[in-house]
C-alpha cells in the first residue's frame, strides 16, 4: 500500500500551496514542496487512502471535465513526481 507521508502539512500561503518537512532541524528551503491547486486538491483527497493510479485518475474525472486516458496519464506523472519528491510514507 502507497500512502502520503503524514508527517507533511500541506498550506495555502497567498496563491501558493507549499509544504515543509517538519522533521528538519532547521528549515532548508530547498525542502520545501510546492503544488499547483489541483496537486494540492489531490494530496487533500488522497490522504490517508492508498494512492494508485486508478484512484487518482478517479478523482480527476470526477472533479475536472477529463477523457479518462488523460487523467490516467496525468495521474501516473503526478505519482511519478510525489514519489521523486520523496512524498510517500516509507
Amino acid at each position: 500500500m502507497r500512502t502520503l507521508r503524514q508527517d507533511l502539512v500541506l498550506r495555502k500561503v497567498g496563491d501558493d500551496y507549499i509544504m515543509v518537512d517538519p522533521g528538519q532541524g532547521m528549515v532548508d528551503l530547498s525542502k520545501v514542496h510546492t503544488l499547483n491547486e489541483t496537486a494540492a486538491w489531490l494530496w487533500e483527497n488522497l490522504a490517508g487512502k492508498d494512492v494508485t493510479v486508478e484512484r487518482v485518475a478517479d478523482l480527476l474525472c470526477e472533479h475536472y471535465e477529463v477523457m479518462p486516458e488523460k487523467a490516467t496519464s496525468d495521474a501516473i506523472a503526478l505519482i511519478q513526481e510525489f514519489e521523486a519528491a520523496g512524498l510517500f510514507a516509507t
